[in-house]
């Protein structure tokens, strides 16, 4: 299978990154940004968009300034609304934030040198991780409304291998003691998306990918590969639906379009263990 050309994948994120939060904004027309946000207790719509812009202009700042480490993330936690929030005002800020993110991604191109929090280094990793940081709020965006959501199935895919190629690297759990913690004789998980003909191998993501993962975690390091193989845990459903299972807008259950054989308590622990860094 041919590897994509990296150009033509970075400007494929960043089309995504712009084109879902058009989507995100559109979901929202009309709507209370008091409405509370189902898939983040404790948010309303309000929070909601002000942790997206201030993620994308987080992410720009470090871009913009060719960042070499840690920038600090305060736009991205303290979301508290004004009392005089509303969700025309919020959503044309949004708007401006991501445009301006958009096009400091483009001046710099996939391989100028930034502080990326994992392996990549440059642009080409924030293209990414916000395009499926945008990608799972416009859910919880279009969830809040009631509205219906769809995700094109080569989107969902490239997003499901992102998750898990974070899911193998040590920072990206609690602790050391966590990490630690899910490795041991049999711990195997297999997970396979029933509608990944069409889409596998046209991702638009770096590498080549399939429907299917195998996850081990018998020893460190853990390790994910794209093989179809009997696991302690076998999981199966549509690509969207097993993405939003593993940021836990989904629940394991067939009403939610998963299915779950073998040890399901090991596939709970592990989701758990492993997206700690992607639910900060």
């Amino acid at each position: 299978m041919t590897r994509p050309n990296p150009s033509a994948v970075y400007d494929r994120y960043v089309s995504r990154i712009a084109d879902q939060t058009a989507q995100l904004v559109s979901a929202l027309d009309g709507a209370d940004a008091a409405a509370p946000v189902p898939g983040c207790p404790g948010w309303t719509l309000a929070h909601l968009l002000r942790h997206v812009g201030g993620t994308h202009s987080w992410a720009e700042t470090i871009v913009r300034t060719r960042a070499t480490g840690p920038v600090p993330d305060d736009q991205v936690n303290e979301v508290t609304p004004d009392a005089d929030d509303d969700i025309a005002t919020l959503t044309a800020w949004l708007t401006k934030s991501t445009a301006r993110f958009v096009d400091t991604l483009r001046d710099a191109g996939p391989d100028a040198r930034v502080w990326t929090p994992a392996p990549g280094g440059t642009p080409l990793f924030w293209a990414r991780r916000m395009t499926y940081e945008t990608v799972v709020h416009r859910f919880d965006a279009t969830a809040a409304v009631g509205g219906a959501y769809t995700l094109g199935a080569d989107v969902a895919l490239d997003g499901l291998d992102e998750w898990l190629e974070f899911s193998v690297l040590p920072q990206a759990y609690e602790s050391e003691a966590a990490h630690g913690a899910l490795l041991g004789p049999g711990r195997t998980l297999h997970f396979h998306a029933t509608d990944a003909t069409d889409a596998a191998g046209v991702s638009g993501g770096p590498g080549p990918s399939s429907g299917e993962w195998f996850i081990d975690l018998t020893e460190a390091p853990i390790s994910v590969s794209h093989t179809h193989k009997k696991a302690a845990t076998a999981v199966r459903g549509p690509l969207t639906d097993l993405l939003l299972l593993l940021y836990q807008r989904r629940a394991a259950t067939l009403a939610d379009g998963i299915e779950v054989l073998g040890d399901k308590e090991l596939l709970t622990t592990w989701m758990n263990a492993a997206g700690h860094w992607l639910r900060r």
